[in-house]
């Protein structure tokens, strides 16, 4: 498929799973490219990304093999699944058979999130019909980051219209189901990404984070989601922040390293940049083998709304609490006191008019007004109310989050970490958190997913989802670490040592 072919054509090819690739790996093998050895797919599906770069690297494998086993596996399960929604496998193929250069993750199969990241000729539709057809005509400064660092990008994965929920769900694509339970949702609003990197398909994906939408998909699939310092990964060149610094960029991986390698490739400022954390400098995959000594965290059990937090969440928290213990950190029960009511109040007016800039900017491409069935029925709602915001109004959202920012700074001069449920409920069933339903409904369920996890967003924090918990159904429950401004190196050696501590990898679902 070239990539510029229509996205429902794409879609069309996509649901139709039972070609000689998705034979292959019913099987357990592939059948294979010219040139290239084989590659049984699950061998394929044991390796992570740093793993998968070494065999390339020393000519045990070849990045066709890798791309192949990659595409059998998207067409193995994506028709279950419905995460990947924009393939451009031809690029991609073009790519790995030509010169990878010597980045560190050269020849590795990558998949991005449909939404706001662009790659030069391809859709980005940010979950939405509005903008199904809309075609980049350059790449995220991002996407040039990932080409110089060797990946093999061959497709988009699944979001929520403009990522306005913690689920992934859409008009446009429909509903991406979670492989350990596709009655259940992923998560969202990477919800693609997490999806792809559970079922095997890659084993890291690109991801962004504006309210938890790396942390909760990550959690309610079972993998590793960090979230950057605010500034940390560019998101240019069109615009230097996403909805005014509350939304980062960075993956879902399955291993902690893959994550630090990830950070090392794409860090760092853009022309125009004006917010950047200090600069993780040196190996940060070298760095992971020092794992941290007596650190001071804070446990964060209580929801900050005052709600309840299930049972299951809070066991999987009070584990990890005992688990850094065992591994000789000091837990101590405390939480910062924070303006709650006017940081989410703030949150709405801001996401609102993020919400507003794109539909515009869009508007003004297309040469015409939006229409109500273009957009989802909650977003057409944030749209409408977007309009009457008013300057001071947004002044005021900036201003209540760089006082929680203060509060925060100032609390963690006592604290290395702050520990807290990912969320404050199970993984939802599919449609509980749907941008189709009553306002009423939605922000009942979504305060349910966001409440540990958008504080940080707003303060510009780094935080991290560490899959140490499943439910007694076997869903999976990740338990929250935050960390300082700028020392996203601090929570990746504690993932790490939680890592070899509890080891997640070879929990699978069976998709």
């Amino acid at each position: 498929m070239s990539g510029t072919e229509s996205v429902d054509g794409r879609r069309r090819q996509l649901i139709q799973a039972g070609g000689g690739l998705a034979l292959g790996a019913a099987l357990g093998g592939w059948s294979g490219v010219a040139g290239a050895a084989s590659l049984p797919l699950s061998e394929y599906e044991q390796l992570d990304a740093i793993g998968l770069a070494d065999l390339i690297r020393r000519r045990k494998l070849s990045a066709p093999e890798a791309l192949e086993a990659a595409i059998a596996r998207v067409d193995a399960v994506n028709a279950r699944l419905n995460c990947v929604n924009i393939p451009f496998y031809d690029m991609a193929r073009a790519v790995a058979r030509g010169p990878l250069g010597e980045g560190p993750l050269a020849g590795v199969p990558f998949l991005l999130k449909d939404l706001g990241l662009q790659v030069k000729g391809t859709v980005t539709s940010n979950g939405s019909v509005f903008f199904r057809d809309a075609v980049a005509d350059q790449d995220s400064t991002l996407t040039g980051r990932y080409r110089k660092a060797g990946l093999v990008m061959f497709g988009k994965t699944a979001s929520p219209e403009f990522g306005a929920t913690a689920t992934t769900e859409s008009r446009a694509w429909g509903k991406t189901h979670n492989p350990w339970n596709l009655d259940y949702s992923t998560g969202g609003s990477s919800g693609g990404s997490a999806a792809a990197v559970a079922a095997g398909i890659v084993p890291a994906a690109h991801a962004s984070d504006g309210g938890g939408s790396i942390r909760i998909p990550a959690s309610h699939c079972g993998l590793f989601g960090l979230k950057t310092s605010r500034g940390r990964n560019p998101v240019g060149p069109v615009a230097l922040e996403s909805w005014m610094g509350l939304s980062v960029q960075h993956v879902i991986s399955r291993s902690v390293r893959d994550s630090a390698l990830f950070l090392q490739v794409s860090q760092g400022p853009e022309p125009g940049s004006r917010i950047y954390p200090p600069a993780l400098s040196g190996d940060l995959v070298k760095a992971l083998r020092n794992p941290p000594k007596g650190l001071r965290i804070a446990l964060m059990d209580g929801n900050p709304f005052g709600a309840p937090v299930h049972p299951e969440c809070l066991l999987g928290v009070h584990n990890a609490a005992r688990l850094c213990e065992q591994l000789g950190h000091h837990v101590e029960s405390v939480a910062p006191k924070l303006p709650i009511a006017e940081m989410f109040g703030g949150m709405g007016v801001m996401t609102g008019t993020g919400t507003l800039v794109l539909i515009r900017a869009r508007e003004k491409a297309l040469g015409r007004a939006v229409r109500e069935d273009e957009l989802e029925p909650l977003n057409w709602l944030a749209f409408q109310q977007a309009q009457h915001y008013t300057a001071a109004q947004l002044y005021q959202a900036r201003a209540i989050f760089d006082q929680a920012g203060r509060i925060l700074d100032q609390f963690m001069a006592d604290y290395d970490i702050i520990l807290s449920p990912t969320t404050a409920g199970l993984p939802p069933k599919l449609g509980v958190l749907a941008l189709d339903q009553p306002y009423d409904d939605f922000a009942r369920e979504a305060m349910k997913a966001s409440p540990f996890t958008a504080i940080f967003n707003m303060s510009g924090q780094p935080a991290m989802s560490v899959p140490l918990h499943w439910s007694a159904e076997g869903l999976p429950i990740g338990v929250q670490f935050a960390g300082r401004y700028g020392e996203e190196l601090t929570l990746l050696r504690l993932a790490a040592q939680l890592e070899q501590a509890r080891p997640w990898a070879q929990k699978r679902p069976h998709i």
